[in-house]
């Protein structure tokens, strides 16, 4: 296991580790509900630049420490900036570069839900390609009840569950439980406590019996596509859809498919 971003106490804020072409990056402050400080928004950038480049990697595990997952930006960091404009630019200028490379690196990103996930935190799990929450999770963009309203939240949100829901979200600050995530469509799964790394384990086992140059162009076209008019999306979606039947696991998956016997993916 390795750590990230050493705090003000010794402590660090990000901790990962890897088993089986997994890895897992876990928020490392719990006792705070693991606030994405200045601190913890560079560890997350600077690991997932990492993890982008390694070849060992095939899933990301995005979990937090303690009682909850994340509930949002450092409020006190923050209000120790109150008033420097460039700190607070810059606050979110990096933190909005570090969800977007979320989308931009190519290995498929599952975030671990337990306990709160608020504001930025909330965002956070949006932004993740997959998400599995237990049953006591709960999700929020409670800006608005402390005079901030959660707009950069709400970008990463709105993309998974419409324009609707997430006005509610964000005009009442409200609490939402696991099971009306889940009916949203913010999460893919809800399960009990003791399941939720059960049901995590089942999606990386999956994925990683599948090919790495695959999921990994894909994932690129998915994000892609999305931005695009939709002509302009069935143009670049045709053109991945090409490229990836030439490709040489095409060929191996097609054949391994019509002979019934299990692929031998040239990218594992």
């Amino acid at each position: 296991m390795s750590s990230t971003g050493p705090t003000a106490d010794g402590a660090p804020c990000l901790l990962r580790s890897d088993e089986g072409g997994v890895a897992t990056l876990t928020l490392n402050r719990g006792e705070r509900f693991n606030p994405l400080s200045t601190a913890m928004i560079a560890a997350l950038e600077a690991t997932l630049g990492a993890i982008a480049t390694d070849g060992g990697v095939r899933v990301v595990v995005l979990a937090g420490a303690g009682r909850g997952f994340c509930a949002g930006h450092d409020l006190k960091e923050m209000r120790a900036h109150g008033d420097e404009q460039a700190y607070q630019r810059k606050l979110f200028a990096d933190c909005s570069r570090m969800m977007v490379k979320l989308t931009e690196i190519p290995q498929p990103v599952i975030a671990r839900v337990h306990g709160l996930a608020t504001a930025a935190g909330c965002q956070l799990v949006s932004m993740c390609d997959l998400a599995v929450a237990s049953e006591e999770a709960r999700f929020a963009l409670p800006g608005v009840n402390v005079g901030v309203f959660c707009s950069t939240p709400a970008v990463g949100v709105a993309r998974n569950i419409g324009r609707k829901r997430t006005m509610e979200m964000l005009l009442t600050g409200e609490l939402f439980d696991a099971r009306t995530a889940l009916s949203w469509g913010l999460v893919n799964r809800v399960v009990p406590a003791a399941s939720l790394d059960q049901e995590i384990a089942r999606f990386t086992g999956t994925i990683l019996a599948r090919s790495r140059e695959v999921v990994a162009s894909g994932k690129r076209t998915f994000y892609e596509q999305l931005e695009q008019p939709l002509a302009g999306a069935y143009a670049l979606a045709s053109e991945a859809m090409v490229c990836g039947v030439l490709a040489r696991d095409a060929h191996e998956g097609i054949d391994a498919f019509v002979e019934k016997r299990p692929a031998r993916w040239t990218q594992r």
